[in-house]
């Protein structure tokens, strides 16, 4: 059975519009186009995320997970808004040594993560969306990007930090759960995939930025291309 976690009630019922109704902190099975699937609402944020990551995989009967959702665009140009991505690594920016400048050394307090398959895990996983699809009977779409994603604990409000995330990250989106279940996912030993369209350009605030509405429409069409037979 495979799990699909999204951070809200309202992106699960986007992504899947004739399930049953799933609210934060719970889960649901469900047939979808053939695939038993467990369906699960975290709450938004990587506590939540993780939280319910260790709840969920304890579970013996859990052979992969799916992250569906929204996330930002650091640039719009290169990610256009309702573009489709899936994520090829998450970075957590927010872990390590904070100086005065707002920068993030992951190694300034000498404590890793921990280990995945022996490499060591400081702010950042490195993911394999085309194997881990393939291992889990997904397709990805043919036209979406491939993206370099970023969990945040504080979505960026200003240009100047979407900036240095996108650099300092190699960061394309931005997302606040996906380094919480990727982790998890690949701890466990499970295949991992992040599936989010994007909804906004990252740092800003101004409405002609965002198509917030537009971006949970495209779940649907993303996730039936996933799911597809």
């Amino acid at each position: 059975m495979i799990l699909v976690v999204t951070a809200t009630a309202k992106e699960m019922k986007s992504a899947f519009p004739h399930a049953p109704r799933v609210e934060q902190g719970e889960a649901v099975e469900f047939v979808f186009q053939g695939k038993p699937l467990l369906l699960a609402v975290t709450g938004v944020g990587l506590i939540n995320a993780s939280m319910a990551a260790g709840r969920l995989l304890a579970r013996e009967d859990i052979s992969g997970v799916v992250n569906v959702g929204i996330a930002g665009a650091y640039n719009e140009e290169e990610f256009p808004l309702l573009s489709t991505c899936y994520a090829w690594q998450e970075t957590w920016p927010e872990y390590g040594l904070l100086d005065d400048e707002g920068r993030v050394d992951p190694k300034g307090i000498g404590f890793a993560q921990g280990e995945i398959d022996g490499t060591v895990i400081w702010n950042r996983v490195k993911l394999n969306p085309v194997n881990d699809a393939e291992a889990m009977g997904l397709k990805l779409g043919k036209t979406w990007l491939r993206a370099s994603s970023v969990s945040v604990s504080s979505v960026t409000g200003t240009f100047t930090r979407a900036g240095w995330l996108k650099v300092i990250c190699n960061g394309d989106m931005e997302n606040m759960e996906g380094f919480g279940l990727a982790y998890a996912a690949r701890q466990m030993g499970l295949p991992f995939l992040q599936l989010r369209t994007l909804s906004n350009v990252v740092g800003s605030r101004d409405s002609v930025d965002w198509d917030l509405k537009g971006a949970l429409r495209g779940l649907e069409a993303a996730v039936q291309m996933l799911f597809a037979e």
